[in-house]
This record gives C-alpha cells, structure tokens and sequence, in this order.
C-alpha cells in the first residue's frame, strides 16, 4: 500500500525520495538539534523519556534505533534501560556524525554503534533484537511498510518496538493554531537557522500527511504485529506507538 506521506519530497529534483531525504538531512545536521528543541519548545526531550520509560522493567539488552538522526534517542536509552548493546542506524551520515560526537561525549561510544543501513532493508539476521526504538524517523521512509516489516523481522519472537512521531493536533483550537505555526513560523524558523528553506516545508508537510492513531495502529498490525498500543502527548503533537512481535 502507497501512503500520503510517500509522495512528498524535499527537493524538486528528478531523483527518489530516499536519495533527497539523505541529501537534506545531511544538509541540516549542523542545525538539527537546536532546530528540534527550539521548534518543539523542549517538549520533544519529555516525549522521548515517556516513550522509552514505557519499556522500563523489560530485559532490552540489545536494541537498535532505527533513523536514528543525531542519537538523542539512542543516548537516551542507553541511559533509561538496561542497554548492553544498541545499534544506531541512518542513511544519513551526517546526521550520524553529529550523534558519534554527542555518544562519545556521553562516555557511551563503546556502547553505541552507529551504522549506515537503509531502514527498509535492513542487513541485520532475523530475530537479532530485543527491542526497535525510533523517534520521528519512520514518516520520512519511502516505503512504510517495508520499513515496519524490516522492524518486525529483526526484533526476537515477544519483542518490542517502541515508536515515536510527531503528529497533527485533531481537536480546536490547537489544530487551527498547530498550522498556523506549522506553515508560518517552522519554515521561516527553520529556513534562518538552517539555510535549507525546503527541508522545513517537506517536515510538517509529512507531518499533516503521516498515519495517526488508530490509522497506524491498523497498518501496524496489518505488517505483522500482535499487539498494538498508542498514546497521544501534548494535545496531539506527538504519538507513541509500542507495538509487540
């Protein structure tokens, strides 16, 4: 199945939508971070601590982040679980570069490995993880169901994945505010900081496009998952999805 979000592409340029998310990600690394946490006003950080504290009391000991970015999630869950082993992937070196650095200066470079993969095709054994985490990573794949069956094959028989991604309030007024500042202020925002005008249309763009709640709890278990459980944070900004193999 084709989904909105799969159509939308960064740049006007006659090559695919994977190939031009790995030219803009590379192109806003430098900024990534101070954009996510300027533009989210900080709430992202909370977002991802109820996410992974969702998996507290399980045995995670090998985990992969999937479109890992810089590794803020992938830092953070080294930190909150009982981690022994995490694999970091993206397509997107640059952004990856940016994470060695932060694991590094978090005395966790001999815990997290960053690798370059394609997250629909994953080079990883089957049944190799405990448990997949990604944060605001899935809506930007070309193929989503690709993408959550490569999820779904790697995890282990009883594991977990934990999925984060931002979202499009439903409810007034925060919705009507929600595209004001999604169509006005993050372009403007993000065009000054990161001199890439385009990659701050194409972000909210998916995001208004993207799979939500019931939708994607549906298409979730549709790719192969038995259990799928899904709450909304901050009026809708963001979701979470722990979805169980």
């Amino acid at each position: 199945m084709t989904y909105a979000q799969e159509a939308i592409r960064p740049y006007n340029t006659s090559e695919g939508k994977k190939e031009q998310v790995e030219q803009m990600f590379n192109n806003i690394a430098h900024s990534y971070d101070l954009l996510n946490h300027l533009l989210s006003l900080g709430i992202d950080r909370s977002w991802r601590k109820k996410t992974l504290d969702a998996l507290l009391g399980e045995n995670h000991s090998h985990v992969l982040d999937v479109a890992t970015g810089t590794g803020d999630f992938a830092i953070l869950a080294c930190k909150r679980l009982r981690v022994e082993r995490l694999v970091a992937v993206d397509i997107s070196e640059g952004m990856m570069d940016v994470g060695r650095r932060k694991a590094e200066a978090a005395a966790l470079g001999d815990k997290i490995e960053f690798r370059h993969e394609d997250c629909e095709h994953l080079s990883f054994a089957d049944s190799t993880f405990d448990a997949v985490i990604s944060a605001y990573g899935i809506r930007n794949l070309s193929d989503l169901d690709a993408g959550l069956r490569e999820i779904l094959r790697v995890l282990k028989p009883g594991g977990v994945a934990a999925l984060l991604e931002l979202c499009v309030p439903n409810k007034a007024p925060m919705k009507q505010l929600f595209w004001l500042y999604s169509h006005a202020v993050m372009p403007l925002v993000g065009r000054l900081v990161s001199h890439d005008g385009r990659a701050y249309t194409y972000l909210p763009a998916t995001m208004e496009r993207f799979p939500q709640g019931e939708r994607m709890k549906e298409i979730l278990m549709e790719n192969g998952f038995g259990s799928v459980e899904f709450k909304r944070f901050t009026f809708g900004l963001s979701t979470m999805y722990i979805a169980r193999k």
